[in-house]
């Protein structure tokens, strides 16, 4: 589904991505882990156009991305939430939501599509009318992963889902990411510094470190690595 191939992005000077090489397959969930300034966000922005390459190709099914304006990578079927969530605060829920479709002109379909997200995050009906701004944190999330299936993907890219949300919250936020990949089919991309809910809900993992890929496999396997463990899974 999608295929990141030799990928060089830099800052100016800065190397942040030397050379990384992922795979997706259709219909699965696939986790990045490492430390802050590992290069887990540029990748995804890479991804999604926010950032171009030096070099290397990023492709959705038969579609090469890496040329493509942002609106164009929606286009092909690449939705991402952001770190940080980056709702738009003066919004409503509900026009945040109709934000995510903006490509879009089946009417009926994003009803049913609106209707989708309320059902599995019953709090943003209940929030309809309220400002984004004035929603908590897990609220926001919410939402930012609402908005990005409006655009009906067929992969989501999730930046650090459990940043700044309550512990309670976080398990509901992955039980529901992993919803979404079984009911709607869709394939996502996960980036979270909580190694250890990543490994349990992702099929396989890649682990960076400085802009490469140091380690790679099935997620159960990571998660027994004695170098993952110490270095991510606080050590047990």
């Amino acid at each position: 589904m999608l295929s990141v191939r030799d990928l060089h992005v830099s800052y100016g000077q800065i190397k942040a991505i030397k050379g990384i090489s992922i795979t997706v397959d259709t219909g699965s969930i696939v986790t990045l882990i490492g430390a802050n300034g590992a290069g887990k966000t540029t990748l995804l922005r890479t991804i999604s156009g926010l950032i171009k390459p030096k070099s290397g190709t990023v492709t959705v099914g038969s579609d090469e991305l890496t040329a493509l304006p942002p609106h164009e990578i929606v286009k092909r079927g690449i939705a991402h939430s952001p770190e940080g969530r980056m709702i738009f605060a003066n919004l409503t829920v509900n026009e945040n939501l109709k934000m995510g479709a903006y490509l879009r002109k089946d009417t009926d379909g994003i009803a049913r599509d609106m209707d989708y997200v309320f059902s599995i995050f019953p709090r943003l009906k209940e929030r309809i009318a309220q400002a984004g701004g004035t929603l908590s944190g897990g609220e926001q999330q919410m939402l930012a992963i609402g908005r990005a299936l409006m655009s009906q993907p067929k992969v989501l890219l999730l930046d650090e889902p459990s940043l700044g949300i309550a512990p309670i919250l976080v398990r509901t936020i992955f039980e529901k990411i992993v919803e979404i990949n079984k009911n709607l089919g869709v394939t996502v991309l996960l980036v979270e510094q909580n190694a250890n809910m990543a490994l349990a809900v992702a099929s396989k993992g890649y682990v960076l470190e400085t802009g490469c890929i140091v380690l790679e496999g099935k997620a159960s396997d990571l998660a027994e690595d004695e170098n993952v463990k110490k270095a991510y899974l606080g050590g047990h």
